[in-house]
């Protein structure tokens, strides 16, 4: 596959970042598809860690994303870096800090991922283990409807543009990754990875399906996936029954493949 970075990296180096402020400044020579209201833009998110057994998976680069991997890969070409390290430090730059890391961590240990990979803690993956993960989003390169960050609506199996954008760049991705876990960020990208099972490009005993969103604002969902919070506690909003059958087909699921 045409590593893109190679046709974009001028247009980069050229790039005055302070002079997009939206999605709609974003130059039209990183333009890479567009269909009535929806529209595609180069990212340089081409590394693939083939060496990784958990595929973190996302929907899509948001417009903050793009220019915080432009910034980095801006810095890496002033220091004169090639082209491989150039694309591993703008894919990484960002990738799960803050708050949602540690909570991020604590569920896939809550499931076993740490025992299936070896591994002490999944804590050490964004450390000492990186390169057993890959953090990846099922839309590559970043998908602005009207202008505005894609986020999930309409579902990605049932339109045309987002299903050629899946199948174009991050069926490529999964096919360098075959054994590996799929860790769905949202239920959207769930619906995604299903759907690329079917295609025949994942098996669908490595979709792990039902973990909570690790965000801020999922809080009280991953509190009481882990065990932090009691069911009489939650509020109206968190279904309770829903997360315990979700932790239960993980676990199941989990100790198939640690057969």
């Amino acid at each position: 596959m045409e590593i893109l970075f190679d046709r974009h990296a001028d247009a980069i180096r050229r790039l005055d970042l302070a002079a997009v402020a939206t999605a709609g400044d974003i130059p039209e020579s990183f333009l890479l598809a567009r269909d009535g209201r929806y529209s595609s833009h180069y990212i340089p998110f081409e590394a693939v860690n083939r060496q990784a057994r958990v595929v973190v998976v996302g929907i899509s680069p948001g417009f903050v994303q793009w220019k915080n991997a432009m910034r980095e890969a801006q810095r890496q070409m002033a220091l004169r870096a090639s082209r491989e390290e150039i694309l591993r430090a703008a894919r990484q730059a960002g990738a799960f800090s803050g708050a949602i890391r540690p909570n991020f961590i604590a569920l896939l240990d809550a499931i076993g991922v740490q025992r299936w990979l070896g591994i002490a803690s999944c804590a050490t993956l964004f450390d000492r283990d990186a390169g057993l993960v890959h953090i990846g989003a099922i839309l590559r390169h970043p998908v602005f409807v009207d202008g505005k960050n894609y986020s999930g609506t309409p579902a990605m199996p049932r339109h045309a543009f987002l299903r050629e954008e899946v199948m174009r760049y991050f069926a490529h991705e999964a096919a360098l990754l075959p054994d590996a876990l799929y860790i769905p960020m949202g239920a959207s990208v769930g619906e995604g990875l299903d759907w690329l099972a079917g295609q025949g490009v994942l098996r669908p005993e490595r979709i792990l399906h039902g973990l909570p969103h690790p965000s801020g604002a999922n809080a009280e969902r991953v509190a009481y996936f882990l065990g932090k919070k009691d069911r009489a506690a939650l509020s109206s909003k968190t279904n309770g029954a829903q997360i315990d059958a979700a932790r239960l087909a993980l676990l199941a699921q989990m100790a198939d493949l640690l057969r």
